[in-house]
């Protein structure tokens, strides 16, 4: 029973995925973010308890990427591709599919590339090589919640499809370029070791205190950034 448990938070993950899928399409953007939310969470844990109860197999490692396809692959993707639908770009047509949105989903296509690359890069033991999906994820959920409530009367540039298109780009070549982004797996419990981890969460605290639903999107870029800067002064000095 106890080599099941963490297969079981992985479903949720999975689980969790699907019902985010659902309301995207019916526009429910909060509870898109709320289900993202419990992904997000389902995803951190499974793997934390599958080395706690020392359970680790191959056919967990293969689950928790198929669960990551649909809720850190498809989902983004979808959201894309809903904001894309609701930009001003005047086109009518009576196809059930809105062509010019579709780009969305070159983040599932990426999403996917990277998470197999993943399993099969045993560099990637402590950081990340390239974006993970799930900060993928929560950069453009962050959008999806700035379009949702107007944070700051940005929700018309938000939906331009010049920005999406931009982003969609550039998050689709981070997910699978060959740049270092450190990962939240703590070492322990202290300072040494984790000093990264605890200045960015304590930054991204403050920053969601703030900015509130504004904040998602920044956090993800500054940990871009920040991850870029530190390998760049590490690899010149």
């Amino acid at each position: 029973m106890r080599k099941h448990i963490p297969n079981f938070v992985t479903m949720i993950n999975l689980f969790c995925g699907c019902c985010a899928l659902v309301c995207v399409f019916y526009d429910h953007f909060y509870w898109v973010f709320i289900f993202l939310v419990f992904s997000g969470i389902a995803d951190y844990f499974d793997g934390m308890i599958a080395r706690l109860l020392k359970v680790k197999s191959p056919l967990g490692k293969e689950l928790d990427s198929l669960a990551d396809v649909v809720s850190f692959g498809v989902v983004p993707g979808a959201i894309v591709y809903m904001l894309l639908t609701k930009s001003p770009i005047g086109i009518e047509s009576d196809f059930p599919v809105k062509w010019w949105a579709l780009a969305g989903f070159l983040i599932t296509i990426f999403s996917a590339l990277r998470l197999a690359k993943f399993n099969l890069d045993e560099r990637q033991t402590e950081d990340f090589i390239g974006l993970n999906t799930p900060a993928c994820t929560m950069f453009i959920a962050g959008l999806m919640l700035i379009y949702e409530f107007d944070k700051g009367g940005m929700a018309e540039f938000i939906v331009q499809p010049v920005f999406l298109y931009g982003v969609v780009v550039l998050f689709s070549f981070l997910l699978v370029a060959e740049l270092p982004m450190f990962s939240f797996k703590f070492k322990g419990m202290q300072w040494r070791g984790n000093e990264n981890r605890i200045i960015f969460i304590i930054v991204a605290l403050g920053l969601l205190v703030f900015l509130r639903e504004a904040a998602f999107s920044l956090i993800i870029v500054l940990y871009v950034l920040y991850s870029l800067t530190r390998y760049f002064l590490l690899k010149n000095s």
